[in-house]
């Protein structure tokens, strides 16, 4: 069996013509050391045609650091944390970092997950994008010591977050239901406490007293973040004696809950009522009807949130503030006019 060869920081050195250290410092990309880009270029060559992986063991024994991120999501079946698990991991790797994942279950006593993250595990810095109440979160996360970036929500007082801009996407969602000539539209909110469900919410409401029309609060139904809470707040929407033309759910999740039990009760979509749902993936194509739906940039949340965090950490940034914006509608057949509706019926 042939031996296979490790290739080594001083074998990257020798093909780029230069000694050890400056080609440690190109390849850990350490501050305050200026290399010229002609150089910085031809180690980066060098250590890409041969293959080279930095020991990260050893690394850590020299800095004192493992080079480690965590993260910790509340759902790991959610495709939303999926793709910002990506776009992280993506980040991380490009920049010598690894990427630790964890589950932080909303129960009683689920903090500890952030400190097992902290002390057993040896990470650097937390991204997270958990739902954990604000005020227990934040003194959890403030005894561990460790720098760390909230991926996808706020905490009042902490400086560090990326988010999407909710308020404006839920509002230009709404706006769009309006236009197509629905007046009763229902709102399957996420987490009216918490960052995000409420902004949602405030970008619905926005919208429709833009329109002249008084939010009614019998059309709308938490429906946090999973299909099952979607499938049984569309069931409440649906016993109203009112019943909306359209229902805009706050996350795929939700929506698709709310497809199963509209198909459930026998109302067609979009024949007796619209539905669209804030995120678009993949999955959002394959429903029956395909969803019409909002797009956030997911996997770039992902990517700037463990960039902010590597600078942090290697001290190239004080804070990390960062609100993306919604990249667009995209519509689908589960979207039509009430009027249009009426005529075919």
């Amino acid at each position: 069996m042939k031996e296979i060869k490790s290739i080594r920081l001083k074998d990257v050195a020798t093909a780029a013509g230069v000694d050890a250290s400056t080609a440690s410092r190109v390849l850990n990309n350490e501050a305050g050391h200026r290399v010229a880009a002609e150089t910085r270029d031809r180690v980066l060559a060098a250590a890409e045609e041969l293959g080279y992986r930095p020991n990260v063991m050893a690394r850590a024994l020299r800095t004192a650091r493992s080079h480690t991120l965590g993260i910790a999501v509340p759902q790991l079946d959610n495709p939303v944390f999926a793709q910002i698990i990506i776009g992280a991991t993506t980040a991380a790797q490009a920049r010598g970092y690894e990427l630790l994942i964890s589950l932080v279950e909303q129960v009683a006593g689920g903090g500890g997950v952030y400190n097992r993250l902290a002390h057993a595990s040896r990470v650097d810095g937390l991204l997270v994008a958990t739902l954990d109440e604000e005020a227990s979160l934040k003194r959890t996360l403030a005894g561990t010591g460790l720098p760390y970036v909230l991926v996808n929500r706020k905490l009042r007082g902490v400086p560090n977050y990326v988010v999407h801009d909710n308020f404006e996407a839920a509002r230009a969602s709404t706006e769009f239901l309006l236009s197509l000539g629905h007046r009763r539209i229902g709102h399957l909110a996420g987490r009216i406490s918490g960052y995000n469900g409420s902004q949602r919410l405030a970008g619905y409401q926005a919208a429709l007293k833009a329109a002249g029309i008084d939010p009614d609060p019998t059309l709308v139904s938490e429906a946090g973040y999973t299909m099952d809470g979607g499938f049984r707040a569309t069931q409440v929407m649906l016993a109203a004696k009112k019943r909306p033309t359209a229902i805009l759910a706050a996350t795929v999740m939700s929506g698709s809950g709310a497809l199963k039990a509209l198909h459930a009760a026998g109302v067609r979509v979009p024949e007796d009522m619209s539905v669209m749902t804030i995120h678009d993936l993949p999955i959002s194509e394959m429903l029956q009807p395909p969803l019409t739906a909002m797009r956030f940039p997911l996997q770039e949340m992902g990517i700037v949130a463990a960039n902010g965090l590597i600078d942090l950490l290697e001290g190239k940034a004080e804070t990390v503030a960062c609100v993306l914006p919604h990249e667009g509608l995209i519509v689908r057949a589960s979207t039509a006019s009430p009027r249009a509706r009426s005529a075919r019926a």
